[in-house]
């Protein structure tokens, strides 16, 4: 898991400034349409959908945006067509990359995609060869700020949660996907705003980075982050906390 916290506290930091510029919610409003378009408006009989508002709520996307998104989902709305799909592949050292898609030209993407791979000292792979180090867990990170950990560990296990840990300014709750709507709720109750709140995938096992590999998944990372028809990016690294304080300080 310790690998996986890192990049999660490295991308909950960029998620809050993609959502100052606008960024994020235009990707949280592209999961929200797909949702919309494969199991219909209605986020009580709809999952999928219930996740992405979730999402968007966490970071302050507003109501309107968010209705719209479900209009093009479920076509009251003109907009385009949208295709789901994942790429999978290795980084600098063999670890393991996985990469949620949404796009309306799976082609054009795909050789974006490879080429940020080759780019950046990594390689795409054939479909599945990483994804079974992967598994479903819903995840929210919640401002230190906000609550003190022995409370926030007694209220998250007894609304359904595996985890609760420390990862930098945040701590990171992680449940099984079934638990997340009752964790939503209890946080909700309680007064409690995190700031990302999604469905993730987190590795089963994760690889031991030296300084320089470490440097360069981060920007692998970084910049299939920065794909627009990119959601999600997951791997299964570790950085040591005496690497890791190296790689902050430059």
């Amino acid at each position: 898991m310790a690998g996986h916290s890192h990049w999660a506290n490295i991308a909950h930091k960029k998620s809050l400034v993609d959502a100052k510029r606008g960024k994020l919610w235009s990707k949280l409003s592209k999961a929200i349409i797909v949702a919309a378009k494969m199991g219909g408006g209605d986020p009580t009989t709809n999952i999928k959908l219930r996740y992405a508002i979730e999402a968007a709520r966490a970071v302050s996307m507003p109501k309107d945006n968010i209705q719209r998104a479900i209009k093009r989902g479920t076509g009251e709305l003109e907009g385009g067509t949208l295709e789901e799909c994942i790429y999978e592949g290795y980084g600098p050292g063999g670890v393991a990359v996985l990469v949620e898609i949404l796009t309306d030209n799976r082609n054009r993407t795909a050789s974006e995609i490879r080429k940020l791979f080759e780019l950046y000292d990594g390689k795409l792979g054939e479909s599945g060869c990483v994804s079974w180090m992967f598994e479903r867990k819903g995840q929210f990170m919640i401002p230190a700020s906000q609550v003190d950990e022995d409370a926030l560990m007694e209220l998250a296990l007894e609304a359904g949660a595996d985890d609760v840990k420390r990862v930098g300014d945040a701590f990171e709750v992680t449940c099984d996907p079934s638990a997340f709507q009752a964790l939503s709720d209890a946080f909700a109750a309680r007064g409690l705003k995190p700031e990302t709140a999604q469905l993730a995938r987190v590795p089963s096992s994760t690889v031991d980075l030296d300084v320089e590999t470490g440097r360069k998944v981060l920007k692998l990372m970084e910049k299939l982050d920065d794909h627009d028809d990119v959601q999600s990016v997951y791997s299964n690294f570790n950085i040591p906390d005496e690497a890791m304080a190296e790689l902050t300080q430059g």
